[in-house]
This record gives C-alpha cells, sequence and structure tokens, in this order.
C-alpha cells in the first residue's frame, strides 16, 4: 500500500480504512509510536474496552506462539464489531512468522495494530508490510520545530491558555525528545498556570523540567557509558518532570539497538569511532566520543543480555505499573555497573 504522507495520518487514525488490515507503527519516537497506536485501536475498537473485541498481546508471546496472533484475528466479535488485536513491544523480534499468514490471507473482520521501534529499511516485516496492498507502515519521526509548534498550539487552545513568545520559545527549547514526553510537559505546565488566561517565561522556568532529547541522552550514556551514580540522579530527574517509567525505558532500548547496530557495522576491521561518524540519522557531535567509547565497551555478547534485561524491564512495567519506577531503575543499574566491570577489564 502507498506510504501516507503527514498530512493523511491523523485522518487514517480518525478513520481507518476496511481494507486495511494488519498496521505496523514504527520509528524513533517511542512517544509518538505509543500515541498514533493509542488512537488508532480507540478508533478501530469504539474507544470500549471489551475483551471480545480488542486484545492485547506482547511482541514476546508471538515469538513463543506465531499461530496465536491468527488465532486471535480470527476470532469472530461477539457484538459483531472489528476485532483489534494490539500488539505491544515488538522491538526488534522477528515477528514475521506470526504476521505472515494474515498477509496471505487478510482476515476481513480484524485489525492487527504492530508497536516497534527504529527499523531498518532491509528489516523483513517493515518491508513485507510496505509492500503489501492490504497492509499499511506509520513511519513515526522525532518531532521537529514545525511539529512541536502546532503541539504547544493545540495543548493550549484545550487548556483555554495563551503563552508569551519568549515563554513559548524557552518550553520550545525543552521538548522534542519523545512525543508522549514533550506532551507531559506542556499538560505539566498548563495545569501549573490553571485560573489564569497566560503563560509567562516565570511558568516555563519554574515548572518544565528536562524531559527532552539532552535528558535522555544524558540518562543512556550514563547507562551504557557505566556510571550508576550519575543514573541514580538523572532517573530521579525524570522521575520529578513526570516522565513515564515506561517511556524512559523505551529510550533506554532503543540507544542498546543502536549501539547494536553499530557493532554490527565494525566488521571489516572498522573502528568505533569510524562507524559513529557514519551513523544514520547523525549522532549529535557532541556525543560521538562517548557512543564511540561504549560500542567498545559493549560486545555483541554482552548486547544480546543488555537486550533480554531491557526487554524484561519493560514488560514488567507494563503488567506492574505500581512498580515501574523500581523496575526501571533495578535494570539501568544494573546495565550500568556491567559497563563499568566492562571498563576495567
Amino acid at each position: 500500500m502507498a506510504v501516507l504522507k503527514p498530512g493523511e495520518i491523523d485522518p487514517f487514525l480518525r478513520k481507518p480504512s476496511e481494507r486495511v488490515g494488519v498496521v505496523l507503527i514504527w520509528g524513533s519516537d517511542d512517544g509518538l509510536v505509543t500515541e498514533r497506536a493509542s488512537a488508532l485501536v480507540a478508533t478501530a475498537s469504539g474507544g470500549g474496552d471489551d475483551p471480545f473485541s480488542l486484545v492485547r498481546l506482547d511482541g514476546g508471546e508471538l515469538v513463543a506462539d506465531p499461530a496465536r496472533l491468527v488465532d486471535e484475528a480470527r476470532t469472530v466479535s461477539l457484538f459483531g464489531n472489528r476485532r483489534v488485536v494490539w500488539v505491544r513491544d515488538c522491538g526488534a523480534r522477528n515477528l514475521l512468522p506470526a504476521v505472515q499468514p494474515l498477509l496471505d490471507e487478510p482476515s476481513p473482520g480484524s485489525l492487527v495494530v504492530l508497536e516497534a521501534g527504529d527499523l531498518k529499511k532491509t528489516s523483513p516485516l517493515r518491508k513485507k508490510i510496505e509492500d503489501h496492498p492490504t497492509a499499511l507502515a506509520l513511519a513515526c519521526w522525532a518531532d521537529d520545530a514545525r511539529d512541536l509548534a502546532r503541539l504547544v498550539d493545540r495543548e493550549l487552545a484545550d487548556a483555554r491558555l495563551s503563552i508569551d513568545r519568549d515563554a513559548r520559545e524557552a518550553l520550545e527549547a525543552h521538548l522534542g525528545g519523545d512525543r508522549m514526553a514533550s506532551r507531559g510537559e506542556i499538560r505539566k505546565l498548563c495545569l501549573y498556570a490553571h485560573g489564569r488566561d497566560r503563560i509567562v517565561l516565570a511558568d516555563v522556568a519554574a515548572i518544565v523540567g528536562d524531559a527532552s532529547a539532552l535528558a535522555f541522552d544524558e540518562f543512556v550514556d550514563a547507562v551504557a557509558g557505566g556510571e550508576p551514580s550519575v543514573v541514580d540522579r538523572l532517573l530521579g530527574r525524570l522521575e520529578a518532570s513526570g516522565t513515564p517509567p515506561a517511556v524512559a525505558g523505551a529510550m533506554l532500548q532503543r540507544h542498546f539497538q543502536l549501539l547494536e547496530r553499530l557493532r554490527a557495522d565494525m566488521s571489516g576491521g572498522r573502528k568505533p569511532v569510524d562507524v559513529v561518524a557514519a551513523a544514520q540519522p547523525p549522532i549529535f557531535f557532541r556525543r560521538r566520543a562517548e557512543v564511540a567509547r561504549q560500542v567498545g565497551l559493549w560486545t555483541p555478547d554482552r548486547l544480546r543480555r543488555a537486550a533480554a534485561i531491557i526487554d524484561d524491564a519493560l514488560l514488567r512495567t507494563r503488567r506492574m505499573p505500581a512498580l515501574a519506577s523500581a523496575v526501571l531503575s533495578d535494570a539501568a543499574l544494573t546495565l550500568s555497573r556491567a559497563a563499568r566491570a566492562a571498563e576495567r577489564r
């Protein structure tokens, strides 16, 4: 199916085509991936939580039992509504064996929504879905300046607030790492200004945290670079700013996937500094030396163990939301200590 243009995505989320049976939502902005998946599921399922119409699955479950996806998708909804199967935490898992039967024989009475991270063009799942006439892949990239301006406008309009120009500039400078984190920062600011009609610079200085790309970079670099004391402090800052543990965990997962790709690019004797300099999308120049050091610390075997730790932590944050902060902290500190030990060796 043809790739949707940016202006076509929101209309599709509000009114998904009956012809589309499988939707892969992927990209570098994990918060936007989750936001769009949630919006699509809510629309297609009628906004309810009926277990006969909406089924939630984990990517890990389908790796262990690929046939379950077909069984769930082809189960007839009790009340005749469209059956929606929402698969989260797809990550870098190979889910093509589970999805392929639905591409070979589409099920018109169902919609399968897959959440994934940043997938390469060569990803078998992404390639199959992008080339299929009844499937669709939606890419979710980090917000640019125009996207952030629209996000701020929508949230302020909903809160019936206006904002001074200097306050807007300061606010937008703290946003952009993740859509969910950015939206959370804006809503927190609107709540702080409740009862007034205008947000001023002092409000932004008082309430907006650093849940931005820079804060996430500091966090993941402290974890992968072996600085446990810094990890603990940054987790506290992220939590105080209202960043959900699942968002911080997803950013950590994305960073280790980046290290895995960079490590693979070292084949043929290339040095870490060279693969980091050639990375696409480019890594911020001030981080390149640190990321190159991390590539040297994390061997393929260590990266596989790290991926398992992060996957388990993300699963437990969703199953036990009350313990999400503790679960993420434990995983992040474990990985950071492993990096420090690797450096000492």
